[in-house]
């Protein structure tokens, strides 16, 4: 990857949250199934945080700074993109520390967080170099929690190739090879996968039958991944927890 990659990423992102200022991401029709993940991803980022200090780490125009701040934590939150700060500072409220910042080279002290947190982040970045910087601003023990998509399954692969204005030229949906980059860093890495089948439920989400469809193809998405563990790395998206040592 070449030096000018985050400048690029910067580019990209300034214009879309400028042109979709308002409007739907393209894509945000495929978030529709994702409420269970999301919601785990909520529940365990909130967990015991109040009074500590939490990094939201490529924050785009808000993300869940809000949700954080409200759980009682002290929040940091970052993003390349300046177009994306500046409508965070409209969204979110001041006790949110807002900064423009190259997440992979922040200008934190060492062990300055509990928690680094952060939802399609890692895949637009260097990850050696982002999950480096993750550890070194943790605090001995505190956590790091993502959610990433996965690059192995070849119909939602296809889907990308068929339609690359929708994403950075860089960005790379996470490989089952480079959690291994997390194992030499932290001391927990604790995998969750979701979407397997779900997606066929985006056509009907506006339909009477979405939510049932939905919550149905979960439960079969939770047998498959749970019995058949080859399975797991054609699913959409993975639920990261990280741990440093203590």
């Amino acid at each position: 990857m070449s030096d000018d990659r985050p400048q690029r990423e910067a580019e990209f992102h300034d214009h879309l949250y400028a042109h979709d200022r308002g409007a739907r991401i393209p894509t945000a029709k495929y978030y529709s199934v994702m409420d269970r993940c999301r919601d785990e991803y909520l529940s365990r980022i909130s967990d015991g945080v109040g009074g500590k200090r939490v990094l939201e780490y490529g924050c785009g125009p808000g993300g869940h700074a809000a949700h954080l701040a409200a759980a009682g934590a002290n929040v940091v939150a970052i993003d390349i993109s300046a177009e994306a700060i500046r409508q965070a500072r409209e969204r979110v409220h001041s006790s949110v520390k807002l900064r423009q910042m190259n997440a992979e080279a922040m200008t934190f002290n060492d062990d300055s967080f509990d928690l680094v947190c952060g939802t399609g982040i890692l895949h637009h970045l260097d990850l050696e170099k982002a999950l480096g910087e993750v550890s070194r601003v943790l605090r001995p023990g505190g956590r790091a929690l993502f959610i990433e998509p996965l690059g192995h399954n070849p119909v939602i692969n296809l889907y990308r190739r068929l339609t690359p204005s929708m994403r950075s030229d860089d960005e790379h949906p996470l490989k089952m090879k480079d959690f291994e980059a997390a194992e030499r860093l932290f001391s927990v890495v604790d995998l969750s996968f979701y979407n397997l089948t779900t997606l066929a439920a985006v056509p009907l989400r506006k339909t009477k039958i979405f939510d049932v469809a939905s919550r149905g193809l979960s439960r079969i998405d939770e047998a498959l991944i749970r019995t058949i563990p080859f399975s797991r790395r054609y699913a959409w998206n993975v639920l990261i927890e990280l741990r440093r040592a203590e």
